[in-house]
């Protein structure tokens, strides 16, 4: 009976942490091909979800035909982000960057808003956020349907993001220029057009984050702190890494739900808010750039 309560907390905590990676990986994505720590990513997650749930409120329409309708604002989005606000800033310091989307992720916030409002929506998915019958039935293990199918629609969208880095000529452009930026430039790849192409793919990952959040939560302006919880996931991950940013989500989803139960009752309860936080500072202590980061080494 002990093991099979310790499974279902940490299978519950491995696919919340499946969660927190999606959201990881549109912030590494951007960091990594162009050096900019992207503080709106949040933000994007709330503008998809209440776009969507948007689109089907006013426009009458169902989820499948409000989805792509999504998708294209989010490329739109994103294509607009990079044109205007990041391509003027280009050689700029990286706190000038960061500021600029910081400044950004309170714009985006405000013109979802403007537009369908800042009330709290609900986002019904085709999946029951119900116990898994058949774990119940062979292990005596409650886990949520819902859970299991956001890992396999994340799990999806890695697969298909591997498949278009190593197999596409655009991957193998986005690669090179993440690597290095004035070798890229030497042999003819446009850095402008690949990140303008890097910013739509956040902006579709951050609609899949949005879509499963906000059918978990609802569709509210709480969504933007998500972003907050990939931070311990990139620190414990690397900010450049993409298997690192779901390694990281595995690890904190697993360890604050372990915390939580076997540790929470001894301090009093509270303790899923701040023990990834712990945990990531210790990492930063120990190991600053993460357990798949790229060390780096500066000539003084």
């Amino acid at each position: 009976m002990f093991m099979n309560f310790f499974f279902e907390v940490l299978i519950g905590g491995l696919l919340s942490g499946v969660m927190y990676a999606l959201v990881a990986i549109g912030f590494v994505l951007i960091y990594k091909a162009s050096g900019v720590f992207n503080f709106a990513q949040g933000a994007m997650v709330y503008f998809a979800a209440l776009t969507c749930v948007g689109v089907m409120d006013k426009l009458g329409v169902s989820l499948w035909i409000a989805l792509p309708i999504t998708v294209a604002v989010m490329i739109v989005l994103g294509l607009a982000i990079e044109r205007v606000v990041l391509r003027p800033l280009v050689n700029q310091p990286e706190i000038t960057l960061f500021m600029a989307t910081i400044g950004l992720a309170f714009f985006i916030e405000g013109l979802a808003q403007l537009m369908f409002g800042a009330q709290v929506r609900k986002l019904e998915l085709p999946i029951e956020d119900v116990p898994s019958q058949y774990l119940m039935d062979h292990y005596n293990i409650l886990v949520s349907q819902f859970d299991i199918m956001a890992a396999a629609v994340c799990g999806l969208l890695v697969t298909t993001l591997a498949l278009l880095f190593s197999k596409t000529k655009v991957g193998r452009a986005l690669r090179a220029v993440a690597d290095d930026h004035q070798a890229a430039l030497a042999v003819g790849i446009p850095l402008q057009r690949i990140w303008a192409v890097l910013w739509a793919v956040a902006g579709i990952v951050a609609l899949v984050a949005g879509l499963l959040w906000g059918a978990r939560n609802g569709v509210q302006f709480a969504l933007t702190f998500v972003a907050l919880k990939a931070l311990p996931v990139l620190i414990l991950g690397g900010f450049t890494s993409m298997p690192g940013a779901i390694v990281g989500g595995l690890l904190i989803g697993a360890s604050e739900k372990l915390a939580e139960v076997y540790i929470g009752p001894m301090v009093g309860g509270g303790i899923e808010g701040w023990f990834p936080y712990v945990l990531a500072l210790l990492f930063l202590l120990v190991r600053p750039e993460g357990l798949f980061g790229e060390k780096i080494i500066r000539r003084i």
